[in-house]
């Protein structure tokens, strides 16, 4: 079977628009269950791989407030476990300010409750306006990433403390569990020190799907080791390209192929019945762009204040920020490559937070999306609809039947979990 494309949505408050909000039609809030529920709604309908559900721990009421108010993402999964049947369901869960036990937990039994379509987005927490949450200071960058090897090697063994086949319920002789396939996992390191196992059986897709996002050396070092999924922040083909293949090529190195990762960058489609229809909706949404709102996300992006630069001038060069590499490397890159000025900046990062967008008809966002994804840029795509459900519905009705019609994607579903959906082998049980 020729290659085909995987695809995501990535569901962050109202929409991935700063202000996709504000458009007619749009979704308000985000604390509802039928909200979620719609949206899954629409992304089964396009046979979407995986809903994946960002999250945050401190609240920005004065930054960015439509993406403030969010629920708790696990609760929030374990609700659509019910209303469900093939679509993937992911979550960040952060390895800075949380355990391994508990995580490990969490998953494998939202993996249960689904029926194997559960994964995990293990990334370090990059604002330090989480540390006061948890009574800590916030740590370096080097500092998270170390700690983050570690959490996910944790996860990874206590998932695997269980083999299959250890519950056998043996009525006859009134045997429950298979001693001998327990195992504890006894870890002791540098952060962490967790004897195992799980109260959690074997989940059903092996072990939940490990997602990442770090784009630094520690993050690309991590995801070839242990990522199942990685989702990307491009600004440029020939860039994304060449990261692309830097995360490939590191894999043999840690006895993997290439192809049991998916790199998935981020896209906002912008749609149209004509190009300048599709432009003018982007202007719309541009014009309810705040210059408060822009600043305070272009500085968390940056990881400094930039409220002190005169918008007309062009964007210096400056260092990467301790807070997350991926946004700020994609930014800077792109206002260098294009001659950029502040007053630019603003402007791409209020428009999708310093993804990338495309804007214009289904066969033209087809086509683009077609490029990366021959062109060696892409296993796919984590689209990000500027507004809920407006902008998800036109790229399924449009876009998608488009991709179908291609060979490019499929028309059908035709596995039941996450981990099939991907193509990819159950993992072998280290005690099995």
């Amino acid at each position: 079977m020729a290659r085909q494309m995987h695809l995501g949505v990535f569901v962050l408050g109202t929409g991935n628009h700063i202000a996709g909000w504000r458009m007619p039609g749009a979704y308000d809030s985000f604390q509802s269950l039928s909200v979620v529920q719609h949206i899954a709604r629409i992304a089964e309908r396009g046979c979407f791989d995986l809903l994946f559900l960002g999250d945050g721990l401190s609240a920005g009421v004065n930054d960015h407030p439509s993406f403030t108010a969010r629920l708790e993402p696990i609760t929030m999964l374990a609700a659509l476990a019910a209303t469900t049947t093939h679509l993937g369901l992911g979550a960040t869960s952060s390895t800075t300010y949380n355990e391994p036990f508990n995580v490990a937990r969490q998953f494998a039994s939202l993996d249960h409750l689904c029926g194997g379509r559960a994964a995990w987005n293990a990334v370090t927490s990059s604002s330090p306006k989480a540390a006061p949450n948890f009574g800590r200071n916030h740590p370096p960058h080097e500092a998270r990433y170390r700690v983050a090897e570690e959490f996910v090697d944790v996860v990874l063994g206590l998932w695997d403390c269980w083999e299959d086949g250890a519950i056998v319920a043996e009525r006859d002789t009134g045997r429950y569990i298979d001693g001998s396939k327990v195992h504890t996992l006894d870890h002791e390191g540098e952060f962490f020190r967790v004897k195992g196992p799980l109260n959690v059986s074997r989940s059903p897709q092996g072990r939940p799907i490990v997602l990442q996002a770090g784009s630094s050396e520690p993050g690309q070092n991590l995801a070839a080791r242990t990522a199942d999924v990685v989702f990307s922040v491009v600004q440029d083909f020939e860039e994304a390209r060449a990261a692309y293949a830097s995360l490939k090529g590191r894999m043999p190195g840690y006895g993997r192929r290439p192809e049991e990762i998916a790199v998935l960058p981020g896209v906002m489609p912008i749609l149209g019945r004509t190009r300048q229809e599709a432009r003018d909706v982007l202007e719309q949404l541009q014009s309810f762009v705040t210059s408060t709102n822009a600043a305070s996300m272009l500085g968390n992006r940056l990881g400094m204040d930039v409220s002190g630069f005169p918008m007309d001038e062009l964007v210096p060069d400056l260092p990467l920020p301790d807070t997350s590499h991926g946004f700020a490397k994609a930014m800077l890159s792109k206002a260098r490559r294009e001659i950029m000025t502040w007053r630019d900046l603003h402007n791409l990062t209020g428009a999708a937070r310093g993804h990338w967008v495309i804007a214009g008809t289904a066969s033209d966002i087809a086509d683009t999306l077609q490029e990366w994804f021959e062109g060696g840029a892409a296993d796919g795509f984590n689209i990000l609809p500027a507004w809920f459900p407006g902008a998800f519905d036109g790229f399924v009705d449009e876009v998608v039947p488009e991709l179908q019609r291609r060979g490019l994607f499929r028309t059908k579903y035709t596995a039941t979990t996450l981990r099939g959906h991907l193509g990819l082998e159950v993992p072998v049980n280290r005690f099995g």
